[in-house]
């Protein structure tokens, strides 16, 4: 997951790259991503990337194609916050832990 809010002047551009790179994950079999807008900011930005495996975020890494649209990228965004991985859990294990 990343959070990221597009440089002044850069959204139009970095909102076209982020599609671009997104479609190209996906076109690959590397990724399934999907885009949120933050209701509470309008350029605040989250990006949840569901990796297919972990070879494919390797795959991801290593292809020209994907790491010129991540450079490119990185002239239009400032990234806020990323988390790597995040571990599931399940709703089983939920109920006891809930604090009020």
């Amino acid at each position: 997951m990343a959070i990221f809010e597009p440089l002044l002047g850069e959204e139009s551009n970095a909102l076209s790259t982020m599609k671009e790179i997104m479609a190209a994950l996906e076109q690959k079999g590397l990724s399934h991503d999907v885009l949120y807008r933050s209701p509470g900011s309008h350029h605040e930005y989250i990006l949840f990337r569901n990796w297919i495996s972990e070879d494919a975020r390797r795959n991801a890494q290593e292809d020209p194609e994907i790491q010129r649209g991540w450079a490119k990228l990185a002239h239009q965004i400032r990234i806020l916050k990323i988390y790597e991985s995040l571990d599931e859990i399940a709703a089983s294990r939920i109920e006891g832990h809930v604090h009020r």
